[in-house]
C-alpha cells in the first residue's frame, strides 16, 4: 500500500493502539485522560476472550470473563474519548513526523490511511491449536486450557494433562506438579522419552489418540490401557503478531520478541509495544502496566513538543 500524500485532519491522531484487547484498550483509557485524539484499531478477537474465567486479574476476587472484562475495558475507554474502529493494519510507514498506518479494506469499505506521531502495538499472540475436534469449546469450558500461572490453581488435586511437541511441554508438567501429584505429559514426538520423571508420567502419542468429551479429556490406549482426564493444558507454543514491527524494523530479542526500553518503547523512535508481544510472561496485569507506561510517556513526549524540552512541569515523571 502505499502512503498518501496528504491526510484529512480527521484521521491523524496524537497516538494509534493497534489491538483492543486488555493492553490496547488500558492505553487507550489513559490517552483519553490525558486528553489526547487517539485511536483504538480492533484487528479481531482478543486472545482474553477466550478466557472461562479470570481469577488472578487484580480487582475480581470472584472471577471475571475474558468478554465481560473486555467490554468493561472498551466502556472505560469509550468513556473518555478514545475512537475505537475495527479494521486490520496492512502496512506501517516511519516518517519525519510520526507513523502512515494502512488499514485493510473492510466489507464494502475502502482501504484507509491514518497518521499519528506515536503508535503503540498491543497485538499479542496467536496460540498454536491442534487439530482437535471441538478444541475452542472446550478451551471457552475450561476443559483445555492455555495458561498454568492463569488457572493452574483451579486444576490444583485434578488429573492433568500436558500436549507438547518440544522441551518447552516438559517444563510446563513440571511446573504443573505444584498443583497436582497426577501430572502426565502426552509428547507428539514420535521419539519422546516415557516413564516417569520428576512426578511426571511421560508417553509419546499422536493427535489421535485424544478425544475431548463433555467433561474430561480421554486418551486412548497404544498398547496400554485408555486414560481420562479432567483437563489437557496445551504447551504448543503461539506466534507473535510483529508483522507491523518488521516492516519499520524494531529489534528482537533471541526468542523473536519486540525489545522494548523501561518506557516500552521499541528500537524505532515513537513506535512502543505492550502486553504479550513483548514478553513470554503473558498476563492480563502485566499487559495493563506496560500500557500505563507506555500511554504516559508518549504524554509526556506530546507535552515537550507542545511546550520544548526545556520546559518545566511539561511532563509527569514515569
Amino acid at each position: 500500500m502505499t502512503p498518501a500524500t496528504d491526510s484529512p485532519a480527521s484521521d491523524t491522531y496524537d497516538a494509534i493502539i493497534v489491538g483492543a484487547g486488555p493492553a490496547g484498550l488500558t492505553a487507550a483509557t489513559y490517552l483519553g485522560r490525558f486528553h489526547r485524539k487517539v485511536l483504538v484499531l480492533d484487528g479481531g478477537p482478543s486472545r482474553a476472550s477466550w478466557i472461562p474465567e479470570s481469577h488472578n486479574t487484580p480487582g475480581f476476587p470472584h472471577g471475571v470473563g475474558g468478554e465481560a472484562l473486555l467490554g468493561r475495558l472498551r466502556e472505560q475507554a469509550g468513556r473518555y474519548g478514545a475512537e475505537l474502529r475495527v479494521g486490520r493494519a496492512r502496512s506501517l510507514v516511519r516518517g519525519a513526523d510520526g507513523f502512515v498506518l494502512g488499514i485493510a479494506a473492510q466489507g464494502g469499505d475502502a482501504p484507509a490511511i491514518v497518521r499519528a506521531r506515536f503508535l503503540l502495538l498491543a497485538t499479542g499472540v496467536v496460540d498454536r491449536l491442534p487439530d482437535l475436534e471441538g478444541v475452542e469449546d472446550a478451551i471457552r469450558a475450561a476443559r483445555v486450557r492455555l495458561c498454568p500461572i492463569c488457572d493452574a490453581y483451579e486444576a490444583s488435586g485434578q488429573r492433568i494433562a500436558v500436549l507438547g511437541d518440544s522441551d518447552h511441554g516438559a517444563r510446563e508438567a513440571a511446573f504443573l506438579t505444584t498443583y497436582s501429584a497426577t501430572v502426565t505429559l502426552l509428547d507428539l514426538r514420535p521419539d519422546a522419552p516415557r516413564g516417569d520423571e520428576g512426578g511426571v508420567s511421560r508417553r509419546s502419542i499422536v493427535l489421535d489418540d485424544i478425544v475431548l468429551t463433555g467433561d474430561a479429556v480421554a486418551v486412548r490406549g497404544a498398547g496400554e490401557a485408555a486414560e481420562s482426564f479432567d483437563c489437557l493444558y496445551l504447551a504448543l507454543g503461539f506466534d507473535s503478531q510483529q508483522d507491523l514491527a518488521r516492516q519499520v524494523g524494531a529489534e528482537r530479542d533471541d526468542e523473536g520478541r519486540l525489545l522494548v526500553s523501561g518506557h516500552q518503547q521499541t528500537s524505532v523512535d515513537g513506535l512502543y509495544a505492550a502486553g504479550d508481544v513483548v514478553r513470554g510472561l503473558n498476563q492480563i496485569a502485566v499487559a495493563t502496566a506496560e500500557a500505563a507506561i507506555a500511554a504516559t510517556d508518549i504524554h509526556n513526549r506530546l507535552q515537550r513538543v507542545r511546550f520544548g524540552a526545556a520546559s518545566p512541569g511539561a511532563a509527569i515523571a514515569v
